[in-house]
């Protein structure tokens, strides 16, 4: 197939072309960043010593602790002249990560998010429906600005507001819905709630900013009644949404090799894991001015999927987030991921995707409850089908948990990134 956006590059083309970017930015930021020449300087590293892509090795991590305690621009390389625009992402007062951008900055992060609605089979034909937040976060930004260079038609609402979403989608004929996996979910119960199924001419989503079950993604396409959907990539300290994307051989997700490099390392260790091995995904900007990352701790655990696509897209691919190194919490002992229990939800067709995970605890004792929710369509949802459940997350993550089963609807939603897992246990 013929791209407009997406090149057709070798792995040895892509390789020069991460070893020159590489040098390159190596060069940029120990010349224009104090905190990266100093953090340089203490490792004894200097930009000559990059000769390979191996030598990458050799570089310091950037952590985003750094974002913060550099606070309020604290990678900046370029005169403030040159910046056109600053995001940031969530953080406590004071305390964002804030990210500079040079009209170049901007170019290349929207030619890459085009890349994402060519590799979805988009065409200019399309009406793209943007429900992720705008301002100050890179989401409603990016998604417009991509939208716009590949010529579809951009309907801008940003989250919430969910009349005018339904008015959106139903007056304006949105065919492609952009949003979290969390939104999708409850544009698609209200939907059905309201009767506007027959009316809907969506046919695509491109979801993201959470890890989501397969169980959650056939919950929202049916109930849309979509064709197909489509994980995308991208965070705020990284140019932003639009670094990767699923594509329609949904074998993995595409990530843009020649804008930056990706690594995956043993989080503890820090050393690379073996290919094919789950770690936390590690990025350096190739091409970014105004505030490059070196080797940035993203905390996101992924891993990298060999050999070659059958779309016939030759840019790598990733597994999707399978969660977040810093989201584990430790219960009775047991390191658990909140992704493991939508896991165990996937086998019971009586259950939605929805739960919540309470951690408590009591004279010493710490206790964890499961709430999830029933189907619309489930008959039986008593006492033994939250024992049922009870026990299958005992025999796959090894502790016990009380379950209790709610009725449709019942667990709180959100436009954005549902909370999972709420840690109570240091209010005893």
């Amino acid at each position: 197939m013929d791209y407009r956006f997406i090149p057709n590059l070798t792995e040895e083309q892509i390789a020069d072309i991460q070893l020159a970017g590489l040098k390159w930015t190596a060069s940029h930021v120990y010349a224009n960043s104090p905190f990266y020449q100093a953090r340089f300087k203490k490792t004894g590293v200097e930009p000559g010593d990059i000769k390979t892509l191996d030598d990458i090795r050799k570089l310091p991590f950037t952590t985003a602790e750094d974002l913060k305690s550099g606070y309020p621009m604290p990678l900046l390389s370029v005169p403030e002249a040159d910046v056109v625009r600053i995001h940031g992402s969530s953080g406590t007062t004071g305390k964002r990560k804030i990210l500079a951008y040079t009209q170049k900055d901007i170019d290349v992060w929207k030619d890459m998010f085009a890349r994402c609605y060519e590799l979805a089979g988009l065409t200019v034909e399309d009406r793209v429906q943007i429900c992720v937040g705008y301002g100050l976060w890179t989401a409603g930004a990016g998604f417009q600005l991509g939208c716009e260079r590949f010529g579809a038609m951009a309907l801008p609402v940003g989250p919430g507001l969910l009349e005018i979403q339904l008015q959106m989608l139903t007056d304006l004929k949105s065919t492609c819905l952009c949003s979290t996996a969390s939104m999708a979910l409850l544009m698609g119960e209200e939907v059905q709630k309201q009767g506007l199924f027959d009316k809907l001419h969506l046919k695509k989503a491109i979801f993201g900013a959470e890890t989501h079950t397969p169980k959650m993604r056939r919950q929202f396409e049916e109930a849309l009644g979509l064709e197909d959907s489509f994980d995308i990539v991208g965070m705020t300290e990284l140019y932003g949404p639009g670094t990767g994307l699923e594509c329609q051989a949904h074998d993995g997700i595409h990530y843009w090799a020649d804008r930056y490099i990706l690594e995956i390392i043993d989080p503890e260790t820090l050393e690379p894991v073996a290919p094919g091995e789950v770690g936390e995904m590690v990025v350096t900007s190739l091409q970014k001015e105004a505030s490059p990352l070196v080797r940035y701790r993203t905390h996101d655990l992924t891993r990298l999927l060999p050999g070659t696509c059958s779309c016939g897209v030759t840019m790598p691919r990733m597994d999707k987030i399978m969660g977040r190194s810093d989201d584990m919490f430790i219960f009775r002992g047991v390191n658990i991921y909140p992704g493991q229990i939508g896991s165990v939800l996937e086998d019971f067709k009586e259950l939605s995707a929805e739960y919540k995970i309470s951690l408590t605890r009591r004279d010493g004792l710490d206790h964890m409850a499961v709430q999830v929710e029933c189907t619309p369509e489930a008959t039986c949802c008593g006492d033994d089908l939250a024992k049922q459940l009870a026990s299958e997350i005992r025999k796959h993550i090894l502790v016990r948990s009380e379950v209790k089963i709610l009725g449709p609807g019942e667990l709180p939603r959100s436009f954005a990134k549902t909370k999972r897992v709420q840690d109570e246990r240091g209010e005893e």
